[in-house]
């Protein structure tokens, strides 16, 4: 397949609510947040294409002039005029959409999106930034609060990456299957699929790439690629000092969900670890988008988030193929039809789900008690809190999911692994790949 036809079919989620974003009577400017590399350009330039008659897009790390226009005056009528001049063409309220991105090079861009939204709210302007979280908690960065609509962009989950391998019918087939609880027929196929991913993982040029060359080993050097400028943007965003600190707790998550205890333990990260060592640099790594942070809670009782300990955390990636990648697992390990014992395989299929939870704005939490009882994560639907249990094949038992659910009196638990759909003795069966379903 070539690139072009592979590009075509990047379908996103996030289309759709930027098109509603259009639609809204009392828009405001949007901010298009997520790592490096998750796509967030390429989809602003696709809605720029198809809802609007133009687009005009700019990058601030790489337009120095823009960015010293940015310093004279953030007047949105004077910038539109420099914009149009630029580009030599009309900026139309409405026919034209204006894309800022990599906002996170300018405080004064930020800051001129206010205006937009108080002077000139005709126009529609949308602005992208790979380490916004981390530019806005610096001290001297404001954020224009109330002025502005925020969305995240992640990794692609696994439905998307359905989409983009020409599995619509699939993925839509899986979507039912999770609702009726019968069996799906192309079980297996879908399995397959599903171990494709994880070593593709959803970075979209990782995905571009499987889908052009259909070789894992290109995948490998993309991905080798995306944290190659990870590696930089912890360098080039953060003090020398604090960025070695954050490449070490980065490269220290494989081994921290290799450990039977997958609590983020700072020792793992250099002997005498600890929060006050560490703790910035999470935070940095969690802003940039490139890790995703599970915490535990205490309780099973409704509401979950109050009962969070802020001590007790894990760590994901927030790219699977990214863990799998760096893990250095081999690729047949995964592919293997057989049901094969390695505790990194439940690591990995835990960094999965975890993933297509962020996607779907799924607050992160795990619980466990005084004693050995674990439930991998717990989520609240409602005024029901659900334990939801992921195991990596076939092998299921977990007395924990019993305990935490006749502890709490839950309506029913969730046991996500590589069993088929089913609904048995109060617990949801639900094959890995259907997890962005939840």
């Amino acid at each position: 397949m070539s690139l072009i036809q592979c590009l075509y079919r990047m379908k996103r989620k996030i289309y759709d609510y930027l098109v509603q974003w259009k639609e809204k009577a009392d828009r405001k400017p949007l901010i298009v947040n997520g790592a490096r590399q998750v796509g967030k350009t390429y989809i602003l330039q696709e809605f720029g294409r198809q809802e609007y008659d133009n687009y005009v897009i700019v990058n601030l790390e790489t337009d120095k002039a823009l960015v010293e226009k940015f310093e004279e005056s953030i007047t949105p009528r004077s910038l539109i005029q420099y914009l149009e001049s630029a580009h030599s063409q009309r900026i139309i309220p409405g026919k034209t959409l204006i894309i800022i991105d990599e906002i996170q090079a300018s405080e004064r861009a930020l800051t001129s999106l206010k205006y937009f939204r108080e002077q000139v709210p005709q126009f529609h302007v949308v602005a992208a930034g790979s380490l916004l979280g981390v530019a806005i908690n610096r001290k001297q960065f404001s954020f224009p609060v109330g002025k502005v609509d925020e969305i995240t962009l992640f990794p692609m989950d696994f439905e998307e990456f359905l989409w983009a391998n020409d599995r619509s019918m699939l993925a839509h087939t899986i979507r039912e299957h999770y609702l009726s609880n019968e069996p799906l027929d192309v079980h297996s196929i879908a399995v397959d699929l599903y171990n494709k991913y994880l070593i593709v993982g959803g970075m979209p040029a990782a995905v571009k790439e499987f889908i052009a060359a259909d070789s894992f080993v290109a995948v490998a050097d993309m991905q080798n690629r995306i944290l190659n400028e990870y590696i930089a943007d912890m360098a080039k965003y953060a003090e020398p000092a604090t960025s070695i600190k954050i490449r070490a707790c980065y490269e220290s998550i494989p081994a921290q969900l290799a450990k039977e205890n997958r609590k983020f333990q700072y020792s793992v990260v250099q002997r005498g670890g600890s929060s006050t060592i560490f703790g910035e640099s999470i935070e940095w790594l969690k802003y940039a988008g490139v890790i995703l942070k599970c915490q535990k809670t205490t309780q099973g009782t409704m509401p979950v988030k109050v009962y969070v300990d802020l001590s007790d955390f894990k760590l994901y990636m927030a790219d699977v193929g990214m863990l799998t990648m760096q893990s250095g697992i081999a690729t047949q390990a995964i592919l293997s039809p057989l049901d094969i014992e390695n505790p990194f395989l439940g690591a990995i299929a835990e960094n999965y789900v975890a993933q297509a939870f962020a996607n779907n704005l799924i607050t992160l939490l795990y619980w466990k008690n005084d004693n050995t009882a674990e439930v991998d994560f717990v989520i609240q639907k409602d005024a029901d809190v659900i334990p939801i249990e992921v195991k990596s094949g076939m092998r299921v038992r977990s007395k924990s999911l019993r305990i935490f659910m006749e502890k709490y009196n839950c309506p029913y638990g969730i046991r996500i692994s590589k069993k088929n759909f089913g609904f048995e003795n109060s617990i949801k069966s639900v094959p890995l790949y259907a997890a962005f379903c939840i």
